[in-house]
């Protein structure tokens, strides 16, 4: 059900480890090559030059294999919305690796051999300029006082092209959840506007893989799915960071980081649908929700733009699983996102104690097969 969750989980065969993290291939550039991104009319312009829709090499494109922090170039207070612009570059690192690594590990014929259409690693190359493009439109956005986060090393568990287009699913479903979210955090309006036009390429990127990959209807009703914690969701993405390995003058990602405990529904679950009943399971064996005596706790599911709070029994745990039946009110399209919360519709993030999970409803057949 977590982000986190599903990848460990991973797809239709077990993993025994998860991939090698690897630094990218091809040319790295320095330190100081890097600092020369502190201009924003350095190198190529997202949106007039080709390389961020058309480049089809193997090796990282501008600025993807320039992964230092770029430092301040002016003393001063940092710009309005820096904080968030930090926290959404630190994940774009994360997203342009994800497609990077793929890149580099895959060929057309990887992708046709496993039935899937021959454009199929184009389009990986083409999303991967894409976030390429993210990268230095969202380092741009940072203003000159603040650090910009650099690179750190990923490691994704994915080992063949099936395992790397579901996570593609998830990935692209759930960054359109904490957009939704990061929307609500920026305060500048040009902030709110940039947030929405990348939302709205991640949909379309989702859109293609629904429709050429899964052959499933990508319409996801009326509205995608608003979940207010944007940082929440950034928190789960973690899990990808080889510890140690980013510049040590990266803020704290995401900042303010809560820490929470990651929330999956239990190995026995045999389905996500709306109505079924499953069992939380709490990952992190060092990080457990404190569940004080007497107070009613509750699972609360995100979807669409309102959200359900269903009371739970946490009066046992941890010896007894805690259960909870995902609401049937909710259209079978999109994703639910679901946090235990100690007030119902976790009116505000103090309010949450564990999560968020993502909970895929489209295509169904694949959330089944991320158990």
């Amino acid at each position: 059900m977590a982000i986190r969750s599903l990848f460990q989980a991973c797809l239709l065969t077990p993993l025994v480890s998860l991939t090698a993290a690897k630094p990218i291939q091809g040319k790295i550039g320095s330190f100081a090559e890097t600092q020369k991104l502190a201009d924003p009319s350095y190198g190529p312009v997202p949106g007039q030059d080709p390389l961020f829709s058309s480049y089809y090499g193997k090796d990282a494109p501008f600025p993807g294999y320039l992964r230092d922090v770029i430092l301040p170039t002016k003393i001063g207070p940092p710009g309005t919305d820096d904080q968030v612009w930090q926290n959404l570059l630190s994940a774009e690192w994360i997203i342009f690796d994800f497609y990077q690594q793929a890149v580099e590990a895959f060929n057309t014929s990887s992708f046709v051999k496993a039935g899937f259409p021959n454009t199929t690693y184009q389009r990986i190359q083409e999303i991967r300029n894409n976030e390429a493009g993210h990268l230095r439109i969202f380092q741009n956005q940072i203003s000159p006082t603040s650090v910009k986060p650099g690179a750190c090393e990923h490691q994704f568990p994915f080992y063949d092209p099936i395992s790397f287009l579901a996570l593609v699913t998830v990935l692209e479903v759930s960054s359109m959840a904490f957009l939704t979210g990061l929307v609500q955090a920026a305060r500048l309006s040009s902030s709110q506007a940039a947030m929405l036009a990348i939302a709205e390429t991640e949909t379309r990127h989702e859109t293609w893989s629904l429709m050429d990959i899964w052959k499933t209807n990508p319409f996801a009703g009326p509205a995608d799915t608003v979940f207010p914690y944007a940082n929440q969701i950034l928190d789960t993405t973690r899990s990808f960071i080889v510890p140690g390995s980013c510049p040590k003058l990266n803020p704290v990602y995401p900042s303010p980081r809560q820490a929470l405990p990651s929330l999956s529904a239990a190995s026995d679950t045999t389905s996500l649908l709306p109505g079924a009943n499953i069992g939380l399971n709490f990952t992190d064996p060092t990080n457990q929700p404190a569940f004080a005596p007497g107070r009613q706790y509750y699972a609360v599911f995100f979807h669409g733009v309102t959200n359900i709070s269903v009371p739970i029994n946490t009066t046992a745990f941890p010896a007894q699983e805690i259960r909870v039946t995902i609401p049937k009110d909710f259209e079978t399209k999109g994703v639910i996102a679901a946090v235990v919360a100690d007030c119902p519709g976790a009116p505000t993030k103090e309010t949450v104690v564990a999560g968020p999970g993502i909970i895929l409803e489209q295509p169904a057949a694949l959330a089944v097969e991320l158990l």
